[in-house]
């Protein structure tokens, strides 16, 4: 078996279609699958409810095609389950119930977090209780029904990193979940770090081209199957089409972000010394995500792109940028987004396909408006 990232994005989750007779991954849309037997069903629904893995029956206990990519991106983040949802913030919502049947609602927070996933700690709406800290100050923070540690690393929107083995082993038995979204699997694998949980939304890199939404979290098989139940019970489930789209999105997964960081870092330089910036952030793990504060107003700068892709998200292969305290962290409370740097000039650029040069001029020509 090989270890190359870029063989095995393309073939993870596909490895038995030759045997199949087929190139293509197949779309499986059926929502229910007939059997006679259903004393068989009877256990396999028990079965289920004790943890196994088990496909047919019902869409939303499982799903073929949800399951290859499922299978590809435990593959590519180094472990042996992942469980697909209908968003990231349904990925995000899942992990956070989990602790709660454990019974260990506290969960410790390393700001900055995308906003939604902010939000949905600070309300605690799911039943948990948060306590925001600094990196330095989770080992403090930790008690007895502390089900999760969640951080993002590179974070939203402000690019800052943690070292996630030190966090980890900070931890101890408490599992850290790590919100991968930014890094991919390309850039770094939390797993390999001691991170028991590594989440994304599937929407951004994974998928590729802004055009499909979806959630996964790439865990061990006891945690996979809380989720799985969870999933069942909640109902957020990934639609086929979106499994399958997802799975192709991994094939260039390991190209399209390689190709937007050594862009991202053609223009990080560029941006350094340009008049109209005051700062730039950009983690050292390098990635397609550049994050600047301009000298003047950041939504001249937003209206004035003309190449550049003014919207919300990231991870396509069109260039978009953002304004995080208008838009994705809208939601936080403003001294908490300014506490964590999210502050009022704060652009966020993600990085696509398109030619660093022509990237450049559009950039340019919209600096000079603010």
């Amino acid at each position: 078996m090989t270890s190359s990232l870029h063989t095995r994005a393309v073939h993870a989750g596909r490895d038995d279609l030759a045997g199949l007779g087929l190139h293509a991954a197949p779309i499986d849309f059926s929502t229910t699958y007939p059997s006679r037997d259903s004393a068989e069903e009877a256990r396999r629904i028990d079965a289920f409810a004790a943890g196994e893995d088990v496909t047919g029956i019902y869409g939303r206990i499982g799903n073929p095609t949800v399951e290859r990519f499922e299978l590809a991106l435990a593959e590519l983040e180094g472990f042996d389950h992942a469980v697909a949802f209908a968003s990231g913030m349904a990925a995000v919502s899942a992990c956070l119930l989990s602790a709660v049947m454990q019974g260990k609602p506290h969960i410790v927070g390393v700001r900055p977090l995308y906003g939604g996933t902010d939000h949905l700690l600070t309300t605690g709406l799911l039943g948990t209780e948060v306590t925001w800290t600094a990196p330095e100050d989770v080992a403090g923070a930790l008690r007895p029904d502390t089900g999760l540690v969640f951080v993002e690393s590179p974070a939203n929107p402000t690019l800052s990193e943690l070292d996630l083995a030190a966090l980890v082993e900070t931890c101890g038995a408490v599992p850290v979940l790590v919100d991968n979204t930014f890094a991919t699997p390309v850039l770094q694998r939390p797993g390999q770090h001691g991170a028991r949980l590594v989440l994304h939304s599937a929407t951004k890199f994974l998928g590729g081209h802004g055009d499909v939404m979806g959630g996964v979290v790439a865990c061990g098989a006891e945690e996979a199957a809380r989720l799985r139940g969870l999933r069942f019970a909640t109902g957020g489930v990934l639609h086929p089409l979106a499994g399958y789209l997802l799975l192709r999105g991994l094939s260039t997964l390991p190209l399209r972000v390689k190709a937007a960081s050594a862009t991202a870092a053609g223009l990080v330089g560029r941006l350094a010394t340009h008049p109209a910036v005051h700062a730039v952030h950009y983690p050292k793990l390098g990635g397609p995500l550049i994050s600047f504060e301009v000298t003047g107003d950041p939504h001249a700068v937003i209206g004035a792109v003309r190449l550049i892709t003014p919207a919300v998200s990231l991870g396509s292969v069109d260039t978009l940028i953002q304004h995080p305290a208008s838009l994705t962290h809208r939601i936080v409370a403003e001294d908490d987004r300014t506490g964590s740097g999210i502050t009022a000039r704060l652009l966020r650029l993600s990085v696509g396909l398109e030619d660093v040069e022509d990237l450049w001029l559009d950039l340019d020509q919209a600096l000079k408006s603010c």
